[in-house]
């Protein structure tokens, strides 16, 4: 499923245009994105929750010349699933 199917979705739940569906789904991914700026995380209860998680910098070697390489910090986005979502797969 991509973003087009979600909106596609949203649309034949809801009954409303194909635009304000996808403007609703554009709002939703705007609020979660915020939150995990702002606050680290994002909840949705039966769902799971998604958590900013941080990565050290570390040492990397480069496959095709063996040199060692300097991997910057980062943060990546983790999802873990509710035990109400486990149950439904």
């Amino acid at each position: 499923m991509n973003k087009a199917d979600l909106i596609e979705i949203v649309r034949d739940t809801t009954g409303a245009t194909k635009a304000a569906s996808g403007e609703a789904v554009d709002a939703v991914f705007e609020a979660m994105a915020k939150s995990l700026k702002k606050e680290g995380a994002f909840t949705i209860v039966g769902f799971g929750t998604f958590k900013v998680s941080k990565r050290a910098a570390r040492k990397g070697r480069n496959p095709q010349t063996g040199e060692t390489i300097k991997i910057a910090a980062s943060k990546s986005v983790r999802f873990k699933a509710s035990a109400n979502l486990k149950g439904r797969l």
